[in-house]
């Protein structure tokens, strides 16, 4: 079984930190189907920001998740000293350093993929994390910063030197962003090249695509992104899947309407209502993205105002006799 510094995982598959779609309530549902491992979304390490609603709202843990996972970002080996033992005084198990964020708002504060193109500060941050707080240092990057300049595998060697407990590597590189086909060859190389769990991470939609992705790359496990939005349950899927070479029928219509209402529920007294219903409604699309009711249910859904207003249309398609509102 994988196991993080003392953390044993109960399976292969991890939710990967991703801002504004991880927080609480997401990860909450994601480990109840079944991840493995949930990170939270980045957390800046400027001290500027802490005070901040969003860094508290994103500082916020589960007691009853183990292991807290908690991904922090910036530049400066300080900072992120002092970032990485702020977040294990708040209840952190585990700190994740973010060096695979493509954004542009990002990279141009040097955070993110953009650190991948200095591998002197790679290694200055990475060892000042570490040497910093008592508990697992992990790292998400990419394959580099373009396509002609793929260091993952220097980095990846930084990393293990500095004392990286495991790594995560998207399969393109910063340049790329989201942008044409994945490739899995440098995260092959990476895992040959260094001992510790590496995660396959980078369009990974499905159980098989899991398990290619896993034989192809010798990875220890596969991290899972942008495929598990409206789909918390992909996870667990996966686990089973790569465990037993079962795959677990989705939940039926029905079943999906009611965990999105519980979902819709829980950002409402995450957030309180003004928030919690505009961040109710990306969450909708992301749950109606495959169907064909999509347009006719998007618009009307984000003109809703009051959190009762949404949890009533949820409930009104879950009691419609055409309630196939959803993609299987």
């Amino acid at each position: 079984m994988l196991q993080i510094g003392p953390y044993k995982l109960p399976n292969r598959v991890a939710l990967a930190p991703m801002a504004g779609v991880t927080d609480l309530p997401f990860r909450r549902l994601c480990y109840e189907f079944g991840a493995g491992l949930v990170i939270s979304e980045m957390i800046s390490c400027d001290p500027r920001l802490r005070n901040s609603k969003k860094t508290q709202w994103r500082s916020l843990h589960d007691a009853e998740m183990e292991p807290r996972s908690v991904q922090i970002a910036g530049n400066d080996p300080l900072q992120m000293a002092a970032a990485a033992r702020y977040n294990v005084a708040g209840g952190a198990q585990i700190i994740d350093i973010n060096m695979g964020c493509p954004a542009k708002k990002v990279c141009r504060k040097a955070a993110g993929s953009a650190l991948l193109s200095d591998e002197p500060l790679v290694r200055a941050i990475l060892e000042a994390v570490v040497a910093a707080v008592d508990v697992p240092i992990t790292l998400k990057i990419r394959t580099g910063a373009t396509p002609q300049a793929r260091n993952g595998v220097a980095i990846g060697r930084i990393a293990e030197d500095a004392g990286i407990t495991a790594l995560a590597v998207h399969g393109r590189t910063r340049a790329c962003a989201f942008r044409g086909d994945v490739e899995y060859d440098t995260i092959a190389a990476i895992v040959a090249a260094t001992q510790f769990p590496v995660f396959a991470n980078g369009d990974i939609d499905s159980p098989e695509t899991a398990a290619t992705v896993m034989a192809h790359t010798g990875a220890a496990g596969v991290m899972i992104g942008r495929a598990a939005q409206g789909r918390p349950w992909l996870c667990g899927q996966i686990a089973t899947h790569l465990a037993t070479g079962v795959t677990p029928p989705a939940p039926s219509s029905t079943q999906q309407l009611a965990i999105l209402r519980r979902h819709v529920a829980q950002l409402h007294e995450f957030y309180g209502a003004f928030m919690g219903v505009r961040i109710a409604r990306k969450h909708m699309g992301w749950h109606l993205q495959h169907s064909a009711a999509y347009p006719t249910h998007r618009r009307p859904f984000n003109k809703l105002e009051l959190p009762g207003e949404q949890l009533h249309y949820i409930e009104q398609l879950a009691e419609s006799e055409n309630n196939e509102v959803l993609a299987a």
